[in-house]
């Protein structure tokens, strides 16, 4: 079997797409950009992940425009056939409002732009996202984020 395929998908107002596509492949595995406008083969990748930033600048509501695009139908199809996605902050936005993730993100309290480092518990095994860390474990991660 040859390496794992991750795809990343890029919208308008996407960033740090560079870093992780550069981690996908430290990682061993093979990254592949897919387009915000373009269809592409959902069972041909291992996992898909949605960078952070600001799609479509974020003009209407965080990730609202971006989870109507045309690769979000195959990103759905990837989510039904069970493929592992990771959405990175404006990426995790986006699956929200996508219906792919429950609930909804509203306002910060204050209307402020959070900017911190959160301690998270690791409280279920069935994520092959921070596999390393053990049930219990706490992880320290940055959020950044005017929408929580």
């Amino acid at each position: 079997m040859g390496k794992a395929r991750v795809g990343v998908v890029r919208f308008p107002g996407t960033n740090c797409d560079r870093d992780v596509f550069e981690a996908v492949e430290q990682s061993g595995a093979e990254a592949v950009w897919l387009w915000h406008g373009d269809l592409f083969e959902a069972n041909g990748f291992h996992a898909l992940i949605l960078p952070g930033g600001f799609s479509y600048g974020d003009y209407l509501r965080s990730g609202a425009l971006a989870a109507r695009a045309i690769a979000m139908r195959s990103v759905r199809e990837a989510a039904a056939r069970g493929t592992p996605i990771l959405g990175i902050c404006n990426g995790f936005q986006i699956l929200c409002e996508a219906g792919l993730l429950p609930g909804a993100l509203t306002r910060n309290q204050g209307l402020r732009f959070i900017d911190a480092w959160v301690n998270l518990k690791k409280v279920g095994s069935k994520s092959p996202f921070g596999s390393a860390a053990k049930v219990g474990d706490e992880l320290r991660i940055p959020i950044a984020h005017a929408d929580g």
